[in-house]
């Protein structure tokens, strides 16, 4: 049952879209088990460019089954638009299966997410107004409507003006803004039926069918280990947990069916929104950086902050997840530059941290300590081994290694999907010692 998870490990937007595309060419099955349309995979093939934001990347893969999984929060007009997105640009759609169990959103998340944050005022935690936090909340107090219920006209009716009228008090009596209408609840939610009848189904059995006929698997995740609910930055998070733990509870598989886990990270760091980030560069290097790097969101298009790779970070991440290696993205944006630099670890009040703290406070008053490092010239983005790679970005690779601890398995030195040099069977399982 050869599966691997693939899990960001940074803020999100670590290129796991690009390593999941890679892995769906070898692969039968790509799951994606959270999150809703908050996130966003950009994946170039050739001189195309895909923006995916709800559809797992194996869809791009003709043969690869694309799963939708119970743990993400699905938005039906999103999912429905990024469907003929792709159809309209010859891509086949057919292979995809949507969880009964996953949850949606409707406008009035949209809308509660908007006034939530606003209300925030100096408090945002820069949320992207998708409805995921709002649907998540839903979810957990037992008011959440499934995709299963789309296809039970009675049940869904019922749900959606029970719904719409606890959602309308808040309105009214809580922001004064102008109450929602069951019925477009309603009509979105028939459209979604009609169109999405077919493709809805107890993922869960197939995903697990899939590996016990020995099938390749991957399961692809969503955002990053420092936006989990509990593992993340809180409260400057996501509402989901996109740690390798959310895989097994967002796609229906125990733990014992995970058979590695690859953490993907970017040379650098990068966040979106709000929150601390120890490694954060406000000058030109910075802003090289990103525009080197493209480091704008594919959702939302907002600068992305940008940094140098926090080796402190690295480390919390393999723990939390239990990586078993590292993919890395972007070594190319750094070429050129006379020096780089890899935090290796925090000082806090005249103390040395090398983990990760929970405290808020803590962070904002953390500075950087780091190791500095020779940079490289630029190189062809079509060498095919690491040998091939300059002197000192070797160099730096083997800092990484040996400051996080685990080994590369996937060095990319370009934006294309071709551009990635593979060092590993990733689909091999990893012999875990006993001791």
């Amino acid at each position: 049952m050869p599966s691997v998870a693939v899990i960001g490990a940074q803020w999100g937007d670590e290129g796991k879209g690009k390593v999941t595309h890679y892995l769906a060419q070898q692969a039968d099955m790509v799951v994606r088990s959270q999150g809703g349309n908050n996130a966003g995979h950009t994946v170039v093939v050739g001189d195309q460019v895909f923006k995916l934001h709800l559809l797992p990347s194996g869809i791009l893969y003709p043969g690869c089954q694309a799963v939708i999984g119970n743990g993400v929060v699905l938005d039906p007009e999103v999912l429905l638009a990024e469907i003929d997105y792709l159809e309209g640009r010859n891509i086949d759609t057919s292979a995809l299966v949507i969880s009964d169990r996953a949850h949606l959103i409707l406008p009035y998340h949209r809308l509660l997410d908007a006034l939530e944050e606003d209300g925030r005022a100096e408090r945002k935690i820069g949320t992207t107004r998708r409805g995921v936090g709002p649907a998540y909340m839903d979810k957990n107090a037992r008011y959440g409507i499934r995709t299963v219920d789309l296809f039970e006209p009675s049940r869904l009716r019922e749900l959606v003006i029970w719904n719409v009228e606890r959602v309308n008090r808040v309105l009214e009596r809580v922001y004064s803004v102008e109450p929602v209408s069951a019925d477009e609840m309603l009509s979105i939610c028939t459209t979604a039926a009609k169109r999405l009848a077919g493709l809805v189904a107890d993922t869960s059995v197939l995903v697990n069918a899939a590996l016990d006929q020995g099938q390749r698997v991957v399961f692809e995740g969503s955002q990053g280990t420092f936006l989990d609910i509990d593992h993340g930055t809180y409260p400057y998070v996501t509402s989901s947990h996109p740690v390798a733990g959310g895989v097994t509870i967002g796609s229906g598989v125990g733990p014992s069916r995970i058979d590695r886990v690859l953490g993907v990270v970017k040379a650098y760091t990068t966040r979106v929104g709000d929150g601390p980030m120890v490694t954060e560069l406000s000058d030109e290097t910075g802003e090289r950086i990103r525009q080197v790097g493209h480091e704008f969101g594919t959702t939302t298009g907002r600068p992305r902050r940008v940094g140098w790779l926090d080796g402190v970070m690295l480390r919390y991440a393999a723990r939390v997840n239990g990586l078993d290696a590292l993919a890395l993205n972007h070594l190319d944006v750094l070429s050129g530059m006379d020096t780089v630099r890899l935090c290796v670890a925090y000082e806090l009040d005249g103390s040395r941290l090398v983990h990760y703290p929970a405290s808020l406070s803590a962070l904002e008053r953390a500075k950087p300590v780091y190791l500095d490092l020779p940079g490289w010239p630029a190189f062809s983005p079509e060498i095919s081994r690491r040998q091939e790679l300059p002197g000192a970005a070797e160099t730096f690779l083997q800092a990484i290694e040996q400051e996080v601890g685990l080994p590369l398995a996937v060095i990319s030195t370009g934006r294309e999907r071709g551009h990635t040099l593979i060092l590993d069977d990733l689909f091999s399982p990893v012999q875990h010692s006993s001791t």
